[in-house]
């Protein structure tokens, strides 16, 4: 990246934090994003298109999982146009890895990404405990290379990390056995209550290591809904947010009917909310 081009992504990150804190201290979430997963079936149609109807909801902040053959140079050009930041990305872990992992991760700097995100590990690799502990082993080289180029490194749970194996909680020993300034956690607020934990023993336990955090609502019943529309006592999550250490909040629906109103009520509940 060109040192001026990196002087204005500092310049306007800096603002924009400045922004988050003053509406914080209002009681407001911001800044709020969207992980475009939820859109992805319009990501394939426009990329560009895409990103400008999020911006017009009021979002100001996305995180993209793929780029849809675009390179870094036009996913930067589609957000500056849309005049959106996208702080964060997420990646298998092999492309996170090796010669690939180096590319990977200047691509993702050249986009403006502050962190790279693994949101998934494969069911071969989880197994056993000892499964956990050589992924936590990766994770913590990715870290490291992240952290290497200015970069910042997140795993992203679902529910089966809290399956107990051998009478061990999988999350805890991923989150013990990863050092926390290699590896930071993007927790899903909805598979972390699915998976019959609470997200407020998660930040007491680990303040200040969950940096971003997925925004979804779910039933009593364990249905996936919008944010608002569900069970999910987010004055509670979000009155933490200090204690947890959350600076970015991704709204997320996996399969919504209609990707567009669904997130467009998500932001609207949101934007209201004061905690």
């Amino acid at each position: 990246m060109e040192r001026r081009g990196f002087l204005g992504l500092l310049a306007s990150s800096t603002a924009a934090g400045a922004l988050a804190r003053r509406l914080a201290a209002c009681g407001r979430i911001q800044p709020l994003g969207v992980q475009l997963y939820t859109v992805r079936a319009a990501m394939r149609e426009s990329m560009e298109r895409t990103l400008e109807r999020v911006a017009a909801i009021g979002f100001r902040e996305v995180e993209f999982a793929g780029y849809f053959a675009r390179t870094p140079r036009q996913v930067a050009d589609a957000l500056r146009a849309a005049g959106l930041a996208a702080p964060s990305a997420h990646y298998a872990l092999e492309e996170l890895e090796g010669d690939a992992g180096a590319r990977t991760l200047e691509a993702a700097a050249a986009i403006g990404h502050r962190y790279v995100v693994v949101p998934w590990i494969a069911p071969r690799d989880r197994e056993t405990l000892d499964g956990w502990g050589r992924i936590a082993e990766r994770l913590n080289r990715v870290g490291a290379a992240a952290r290497a180029v200015g970069l910042r490194f997140a795993y992203h749970n679902h529910d089966f990390e809290f399956r107990r194996t051998d009478g061990r909680v999988p999350f805890d020993v991923l989150c013990e056995s990863t050092d926390p300034d290699l590896v930071l956690i993007e927790l899903d607020l909805f598979w972390i209550t699915n998976g019959g934990a609470d997200p407020l023993a998660f930040f007491q336990r680990w303040p200040g290591r969950t940096h971003l955090v997925h925004v979804k609502d779910r039933t009593a019943e364990g249905r996936m809904v919008d944010v608002g529309s569900g069970a999910i006592d987010w004055r509670a999550i979000f009155a933490r947010r200090a204690q947890a250490g959350i600076r970015h909040f991704f709204v997320e629906h996996d399969s919504p009917a209609d990707p567009f109103a669904s997130i467009s009520a998500s932001y609207r509940y949101l934007s209201r909310l004061d905690v």
